[in-house]
């Protein structure tokens, strides 16, 4: 590729100037270290904004966030001056705050001549990320496109159409979560995102695997499955999986579990669908079907989030017909230079395996939890999930003990966000690009001091 570069980017004057606005964001970003309070001076003006950011939005959101646009690392400092933790990430769409090499491809990038990019006039640049998902991921092709959900709906596409149509149904776990679109809405195990829809997708469900059970768990869902497989014969297309549920509470299979599955999915012919929107980049493989072995039964893979662009990656076998896949954003130019970046630090890192960045501060903040956990039972029940998808149960986990600890972590200066319901939880998807220690250690200190803030006087 570096024959086909712009030769303004080598240019000296070009990286001098470069050099200096980054050694200007980070004189900026030394002040972010810390959860700080609000601006008290700011208050009153933030307040007012925010209500008219609301009325025009049409509802709240869910915590009063607006970023300033300065952060560091694992901190961001929002429009009325306080700073923040952030440990959910956008929910996981973050590598991490005013990364420098991030921002300097953004700034390569605000330098192209477009500011989107495309199917039908692609970007040099683009190369790079098609190859290095394929590399990471095993499979042999890679669609991008702007959203989780346009990925998924691209592989649930690529999987009828491999069948012409003629296996119109799918299958998925209970208490998955796909997406919100007119399809999706219809895989998702939630009734509330499809009120009023009308039906687009037939879906059999699946349960998921249950740690306390695991034998019985197993052979609760074969037999579900086979019960769908022998009510509706040679029907199903694929069956959508969640490795690691992560709307539904953050709720880790086993490679038995899913080996089991996809053994007697594959007798029938039935695609092996693997949505890793969430799970990439946090367990200490770049996939979780990696984490859980199972190269050799996925055919499609769904991924997005932490990539900064999403994409759709599938076996050559279902390689579609012209048209079937194609939109005309494939995503913007500096997503495409910032998913370059990570996915070049995943390649050349050291994030995975078991003594990985990922999985040593998986284990140092899941064993914090578990210290809360053993002197505040009353309070804390956990940790769960896998890796870097952490969650704990906050009270007797009704949604609204939830709803109310997640605000006061907010307000004491950490974010973190609610998962699964019944119970539901206290999920964080800590930032996987600039992730330390002491910022566990804050984070630990911030649950604390918010667990003797809510908890009931005896």
């Amino acid at each position: 590729m570096t024959q086909f570069r712009p030769e303004f980017l080598d240019d000296p004057r070009y990286i001098a100037l470069k050099s200096e606005m980054l050694d200007l964001l980070a004189s900026y970003q030394s002040h972010v270290t810390s959860p700080q309070p609000s601006d008290l001076s700011k208050t009153q003006t933030y307040e007012s904004f925010m209500a008219s950011f609301s009325e025009k939005r049409g509802g709240n959101l869910v915590y009063p966030y607006l970023s300033s646009g300065l952060g560091r690392g694992a901190y961001v400092k929002l429009a009325d001056g306080s700073v923040k933790l952030d440990f959910i990430s956008g929910i996981g769409a973050h590598w991490a705050h005013g990364d420098l090499d991030i921002v300097s491809s953004g700034v390569d990038a605000a330098m192209m001549d477009t500011v989107m990019q495309g199917n039908l006039q692609q970007h040099i640049f683009s190369e790079d990320v098609f190859a290095r998902f394929c590399r990471l991921s095993g499979l042999d092709h890679c669609f991008l496109t702007t959203s989780g959900a346009m990925a998924a709906e691209n592989a649930i596409k690529l999987a009828f159409h491999h069948f012409n149509g003629e296996r119109p149904r799918l299958l998925a776990f209970e208490k998955c979560f796909m997406g919100r679109s007119m399809a999706l809405a219809y895989v998702t195990d939630n009734a509330a995102y499809r009120v009023g829809i009308p039906q687009t997708l037939q879906v059999d469900y699946v349960p998921f695997y249950d740690a306390a059970d695991p034998v019985g768990s197993t052979q609760r869902a074969i037999a579900v499955l086979r019960s769908h497989l022998q009510r509706y014969p040679d029907q199903h297309s694929a069956m959508c999986m969640e490795l690691i549920q992560g709307e539904g509470g953050y709720f880790p299979g086993s490679k038995d579990f899913f080996h089991s599955l996809m053994t007697l999915l594959k007798e029938h012919g039935v695609l092996v669908l693997v949505d890793e929107i969430q799970t990439f980049g946090r367990t200490e493989n770049p996939f979780a079907f990696q984490t859980f072995k199972c190269e050799d039964y996925v055919d499609i893979v769904t991924v997005g989030k932490l990539s900064q662009v999403c994409a759709t990656l599938y076996r050559t076998k279902l390689k579609p017909k012209p048209g079937l896949i194609s939109q005309t954003f494939t995503s913007s130019t500096s997503a495409l230079h910032a998913a370059s970046v990570i996915l070049k630090d995943f390649e050349e890192g050291d994030y995975f395996g078991e003594s990985g960045s990922i999985m040593t501060h998986a284990k140092y903040f899941q064993d914090k939890l578990k210290e809360l956990s053993v002197r505040f039972p009353d309070v804390i029940s956990g940790p769960f999930g896998y890796g870097l998808m952490v969650a704990f149960k906050p009270y007797e986990g009704t949604k609204d003990q939830a709803i109310h600890f997640a605000k006061a972590l907010f307000q004491n200066g950490l974010i973190g966000f609610i998962a699964g319901r019944d119970p539901t939880r206290i999920r964080f998807l800590m930032p996987v690009g600039a992730l330390s220690t002491d910022d566990i250690d804050t984070a630990i200190a911030v649950i604390e001091e918010t667990i003797h803030a809510t908890r009931p006087s005896s």
